[in-house]
């Protein structure tokens, strides 16, 4: 069940003529092409396209870590990386961010120390490292150390590291892979409560089109650019594809006939 207030009000990430470079000189390489998107509030886009075709680049351009930007990119309203989206975004990356010679409760006090610093604010600490160990379903291994957990663990202590701060938007570069279908069904069964039930915002990656059904709204990246912004089904329809897959195939073929036509002219 989708929050009642999800979608309303201004996006949570708006972007217009984006474009990244990388490199330095007289041949910089363009890796994002003046995109255009948005991101709506309160429900889960999944920017979805091959490996190597700027999905991690611009998550890192959404929370500010990302060099070489221009154009415009708004977070939350505020300009990417701007100081006061800190503590308002949760960001996982593709390789756990955790240490390995710490349990994963001191791993989570740890960060916990960080996002909220000073002895008077220890038991709201407390109450919000257990409360982020149990939604990523790990209170029976709170105590093991993290360099012992299996790859599906680790990857949810990330997860809740990023969940210790309430955040308002959830940056997730491809959580599930290598994840078995178990561990996977049950990440996004989290992400739709996450969504559902605190009205935050997800953006998460992945190159695997089958989760693309579980998302509200998609982001088909592919080359550094945008091939398409819609729901599941307005895709399909629009396509006249039974599977997302399918559909964005077709998007593929579709535009490389097109630059192969403009090549000729």
């Amino acid at each position: 069940m989708m929050n009642k207030q999800a979608g309303e009000g201004p996006a949570a990430v708006h972007a217009r003529g984006l474009t990244v470079r990388r490199g330095t000189g007289r041949t910089p390489r363009t890796v994002i092409a003046d995109i255009a998107f948005d991101v709506p509030r309160g429900r889960i886009t999944g920017l979805l396209g091959p490996s190597g075709c700027g999905k991690s680049t611009l998550l890192r351009a959404i929370v500010g870590t990302q060099a070489h930007v221009t154009g415009t990119l708004d977070v939350l309203g505020r300009p990417a990386g701007h100081p006061d989206l800190r503590s308002r975004i949760g960001y996982v990356t593709q390789a756990p961010s955790v240490y390995d010679d710490l349990t994963v409760r001191q791993n989570l006090d740890y960060f916990a120390a960080i996002l909220d610093p000073g002895r008077a604010a220890a038991a709201r600490r407390a109450d919000a490292v257990d409360r982020a160990i149990t939604d990523v379903d790990l209170t029976a291994r709170a105590g093991a150390l993290a360099g012992n957990l299996s790859g599906g663990q680790r990857s949810r202590v990330s997860l809740a590291v990023a969940l210790l701060g309430t955040p308002e938007l959830l940056v997730l570069d491809e959580p599930t892979v290598g994840l078995d279908p178990v561990l996977r069904r049950d990440l996004w069964n989290l992400f739709h409560a996450i969504a559902a039930t605190r009205g935050a915002t997800i953006l998460v990656s992945s190159h695997v089109m089958d989760e693309a059904e579980r998302c509200h709204d998609l982001l088909l990246m592919r080359e550094g650019r945008i091939l398409a912004q819609d729901t599941p089904d307005a895709l399909r329809a629009r396509t006249h594809c039974a599977t997302v897959e399918e559909g964005f195939l077709r998007l593929v073929d579709e535009a490389d006939t097109l630059a192969a036509q403009e090549q000729t002219r």
